[in-house]
C-alpha cells in the first residue's frame, strides 16, 4: 500500500470509500425499519417538571 501522501485525490477518495463501506458493512446487520424500532422502544422522556438541558448547564456553570 502506498503512503496517503503519495496518493492522488482520485485515488484518496476511492480509498476513503471502500473504508467507510466497509465499516458500515461490519457494525450492523438489522434493517433500517429494526433500527427505527429499537430507538423508539429506547426512546426516554424526563419527568414533567424535570430542568431542560439548558438549566442543567447553567447551574453547573453557576456553581
Amino acid at each position: 500500500m502506498q503512503r496517503v501522501a503519495d496518493l492522488t485525490i482520485e485515488q484518496l477518495k476511492e480509498l476513503i470509500d471502500q473504508r467507510i463501506q466497509a465499516a458500515l458493512k461490519s457494525q450492523d446487520a438489522r434493517t433500517v425499519q429494526e433500527i427505527l424500532d429499537s430507538i423508539d422502544r429506547n426512546l426516554w422522556t424526563p419527568p414533567s417538571g424535570a430542568k431542560s438541558s439548558r438549566e442543567l448547564l447553567r447551574e453547573d456553570r453557576d456553581s
